[in-house]
């Protein structure tokens, strides 16, 4: 059973902080998709031999990835055009269709235990979404869900997608995760069909807001969003860059 300190200075807040699940919170700045790929796998081992979660909030270099459910078609430049702009293609586990992940864009990787009390894989993406329609709001923007069923597991501004979420869940653990759009080279979406949608654009915190948002403000709201809706403790220091 666990204990707890006692006495006049004790608070309900704390005592409940020490029940939540602690995050490891990893930062390592902007590295290749493949790396990631690589650090997904470790943290997820860990998470089912130890217990311990992950939360990885970093950005990507340029990157084209095809869901489970992609069709190679809907990537749109030719290799030349891909080498010429410096963008790889990855084929991945995670769900969804075809996506681009780049400098600009903050992505995160929670590496959950869903066991035994979040075992719902909609609950789940809809909780991700949640955390990114807060940490919209923290900046005055008014993210959605949409109401279209072939717009599921994202958010959007209008008819514009700002975020993308992609998840794969083995043994209720949880790998990939989701891509907010803040200061994201849109022109790369051009080559690609952003998750099979024809119909609709796709846009970020920059134009939405006229001005440029330091990312590291970005990921400081995601981190309390994210706390919040998982009830997780996200208060040990960052690893990774400063």
């Amino acid at each position: 059973m666990a204990s707890f300190p006692s006495g006049p200075f004790v608070t309900t807040a704390a005592i409940t902080t020490r029940m939540l699940r602690r995050v490891h919170l990893v930062r390592p700045g902007r590295i290749e998709y493949g790396q990631a790929l690589a650090l997904q796998a470790e943290a997820a081992q860990r998470c089912r031999t130890t217990g311990q979660e992950t939360l990885f909030l970093l950005e990507h270099q340029p990157v084209y990835t095809l869901g489970r459910n992609a069709d190679p078609r809907e990537i749109l430049f030719a290799p030349e055009r891909r080498r010429e702009l410096g963008i790889s293609l990855f084929e991945t586990d995670r769900g969804g269709r075809a996506t681009y992940h780049g400098p600009g864009q903050l992505v995160g990787y929670p590496i959950l235990n869903l066991s035994p009390d979040r075992c719902d894989v909609k609950r789940y993406v809809r909780d991700l979404e949640e955390t990114i329609i807060r940490t919209l709001a923290d900046f005055g923007i008014q993210g959605t869900r949409s109401p279209l069923k072939e717009r599921v597991t994202s958010v959007w501004i209008g008819n514009d997608k700002i975020a993308a979420i992609g998840v794969h869940i083995s043994r209720w653990i949880t790998t990939h995760g989701f891509a907010l759009n803040v200061t994201t080279n849109l022109d790369h979406f051009f080559g690609i069909v952003p998750c099979g949608i024809l119909d609709g654009g796709v846009t970020s915190m920059e134009r939405v807001l006229k001005r440029v948002i330091p990312m590291e403000e970005v990921e400081g709201a995601y981190r309390v969003r994210f706390a919040e809706v998982f009830g997780r403790d996200t208060t040990a220091p960052f690893a990774g860059r400063s």
